[in-house]
């Protein structure tokens, strides 16, 4: 078990150390759970009234926020806590499990397929004809890359997740358990004799940039033609839809629940807010956000922020949502 002393991880994260403990710190853990020998970190000021009942025996605080460490007991301050504790995070991470073979001999590995040095295939994975794993790329077990799929250096690759065939992946990225790339885009449209729908082929692919990580669950789906595309350094979260022929610039990010109908555009910077919508063939520009449950049918202008359903400016629709307040209580 790693334990670290608190003038140890102050050198770390690089804070003011405030008042001190003898505590040997064994790990993070929230204000409420935490032990005696735990170390917790407190972001805003509705925590700050928590640490006085909190077992814990240090905190990363916010320099803006203001408490006494107490008795054997210590305060880090720092200017950003998040990332603070996202660097505290790393040390104590154990690391993920360890595919011990190189290929795993229930692997099926098409003869065509080239696999690069120091890469790992576990138990039950298939990879089909002219895939290109780049070098130190992993396949945990049970995953699935279809025909002439390339893969760059250092991705990594979780159970049960499903590449289709000709999709391009970038180095350094991350897909979660269970996520579909390169699925058919949904389109249908009604048979000329009025009875049924015609399914319309999707022949393009998927091409996703580097150090893009997708959570579980989620979907981006081929394009009709030519490519859905995602930029690099975006971050998807789980349960995430990607229609077909989508293009998201670079470092984008999408909450969990979050949804783009076919050919939306979102430029660099964009953040879409958890169960968000936005309507087909849609371009919301560079450094906007949308918030939470909105549903977006018009395009959005460079750094505007975007609510409600359908979304509007965000200011305007606070001032309807007081209003509509106001108007219940007469």
């Amino acid at each position: 078990m790693k334990a670290f002393t608190i003038n140890e991880i102050n050198k770390i994260i690089n804070g003011e150390l405030i008042g001190h403990t003898t505590q040997m710190i064994v790990g993070p853990e929230q204000l409420e759970k935490a032990g005696s020998n735990h170390i917790t970190f407190i972001g805003s000021r509705k925590y700050v009234k928590l640490w006085e009942s909190s077992n814990a025996c240090a905190a990363i605080i916010d320099e803006r926020l203001k408490t006494e460490p107490g008795e054997n007991r210590a305060l880090i301050k720092v200017k950003n806590a998040d990332l603070a504790m996202a660097q505290l995070l790393e040390v104590f991470d154990p690391g993920p499990p360890e595919i011990e073979e190189d290929i795993h001999p229930t692997a099926v590995i098409h003869k065509t397929a080239i696999i690069g040095k120091g890469s790992k295939i576990g138990a039950g994975c298939y990879v089909g004809k002219d895939v290109v794993l780049g070098d130190e790329v992993v396949l945990y077990p049970n995953v699935t890359i279809l025909d002439e799929t390339t893969i760059g250096n250092g991705t990594v690759v979780w159970s049960g997740t499903v590449i289709r065939e000709r999709c391009e992946i970038g180095a350094s990225c991350i897909f979660h358990t269970n996520v579909s790339i390169g699925a058919d885009g949904f389109g249908y449209r009604p048979a000329e004799n009025g009875k049924g729908l015609v399914k319309i082929p999707q022949i393009g692919n998927v091409v996703i940039g580097n150090g893009v990580e997708i959570g579980a669950n989620s979907c981006v789906d081929r394009g009709k033609f030519s490519s859905t595309i995602l930029g690099d350094g975006c971050k998807i979260d789980n349960l995430v839809q990607i229609a077909h022929n989508c293009i998201l610039g670079r470092f984008c990010i999408m909450a969990g629940n979050s949804g783009l109908a076919g050919s939306v555009t979102l430029g660099d910077g964009v953040i879409i807010g958890g169960s968000a919508s936005i309507k087909d063939h849609t371009t919301i520009h560079s450094g906007a956000t949308v918030g939470a449950g909105s549903g977006v049918m018009n395009d959005v202008p460079p750094g505007k922020t975007v609510l409600g359903y359908p979304a509007a400016d965000s200011r305007e629709t606070l001032k309807q949502w007081v209003a509509l307040r106001k108007l219940g209580r007469e």
